[in-house]
């Protein structure tokens, strides 16, 4: 296993982490899975012996069940683990009982330390953007957080480069705890994040988390073009995160996959999950799994290695176009771009960068 800094901190977690939507399986997030206690330590158990410290889960997740789940199944490992969760997301149906407000976010961090039978919570991040609180009342609440030791170190998720920018902002003005990560998805199949996220963690040593790698299955290499869809999994119109826009060009991404692990001799989900461990900023990717099976496939996916030619072929399958304004750098600033402004830009200049 390898292990990365976590953004602009001395926090080391392994490339690979646990995501635990499946854990509980209750409310809508029985369509994702439904692990068990029994489950969630048998897979726990699995990732410790390959090397991963970190566990992901949220307050939301089967409305704190997976939580309690994870609190259960490390009791005994907890100075083996790094433990992360997330709060905004109604819990309830108060009228404070969602947001990122001062009032909500230390209630809910205090319950999700009951659940996790913890002392204190290693990354404790903004499930998603509140457009309504003061982002200055939500940076001091987590700053708080961190000064009375429940919380170690504060991420997001889910933000626009904008608001990821107004926070960092608004920590450095005002001395608060500063966002090591953002976690966001990206994937061959959902590039969008190139434009502006990756930058944007270059830049301010923000690492990134990966959340749902495989695009909930599209990049598993179970569905291919011409063929009926795999019984127990959802049809393309099913899907909303990530959207389906471009059916063909989702199957064109799907067959190079399958040709590389052809190659390698390897499942299509391990060369999606080895690709994005060589994308920049990319500290951890969230790996869950509904069967024992799939997280194994997945956790060896850090020991494929992938050649210059092949990580060509599926950035080129998958290349995003060019918006504005980066169609106009591309064509009149190539002289002067960061490495920064190369993540997105390189592969559209003549020269090649």
């Amino acid at each position: 296993m390898q292990y990365r800094t976590l953004g602009r901190s001395g926090l080391k977690v392994s490339v690979l982490t646990l995501g635990t939507m499946t854990f509980g399986g209750t409310g809508p997030f029985a369509k994702v899975g439904n692990t068990d206690l029994a489950g969630a330590r048998r897979q726990i158990d699995l990732c410790l012996d390959a090397g991963v410290n970190l566990i992901d889960t949220a307050d939301i997740y089967s409305t704190g069940l997976s939580e309690q789940i994870v609190g259960e199944a490390i009791e005994g490992k907890r100075d083996d683990v790094l433990v992360a969760t997330k709060a905004r997301f109604p819990m309830a149906g108060g009228p404070n009982d969602a947001g990122s407000s001062r009032h909500h976010l230390i209630r809910a961090c205090e319950a999700s330390l009951k659940r996790l039978r913890t002392d204190y919570i290693d990354l404790y991040q903004l499930h998603e953007r509140d457009g309504i609180t003061p982002l200055e009342e939500t940076m001091e609440a987590l700053d708080h957080l961190v000064r009375s030791g429940k919380v170690r170190y504060v991420g997001v998720s889910n933000f626009s480069a904008w608001h990821l920018m107004k926070a960092i902002g608004i920590t450095e003005r005002h001395h608060l705890a500063r966002p090591i990560s953002q976690q966001i998805h990206y994937t061959l199949q959902a590039r969008e994040v190139e434009y502006e996220l990756v930058p944007a963690s270059l830049d301010q040593g923000v690492g990134i988390m990966v959340w749902s790698p495989l695009a909930g299955g599209l990049l598993s290499g179970k569905h291919r073009r011409g063929q009926a869809t795999p019984e127990g999994t959802r049809q393309l119109a099913q899907w909303t995160e990530p959207p389906v826009r471009d059916t063909d060009a989702l199957y064109d991404i799907v067959e190079a996959l399958v040709a590389v692990a052809e190659a390698h001799g390897v499942s299509a989900a391990q060369v999606a999950l080895a690709w994005l461990l060589t994308r920049p900023a990319v500290s951890t990717v969230v790996v869950g799994a509904r069967t024992d099976e799939q997280l194994a496939d997945n956790l060896r996916s850090t020991d494929l290695v992938l050649t210059p030619q092949e990580i060509a072929t599926l950035e080129e399958v998958s290349r995003p176009p060019l918006l504005y304004p980066y169609w106009h750098q591309s064509n009149t600033a190539s002289d002067r771009l960061s490495e920064e402004d190369l993540t997105l830009l390189r592969p559209h200049l003549k020269s090649g960068g």
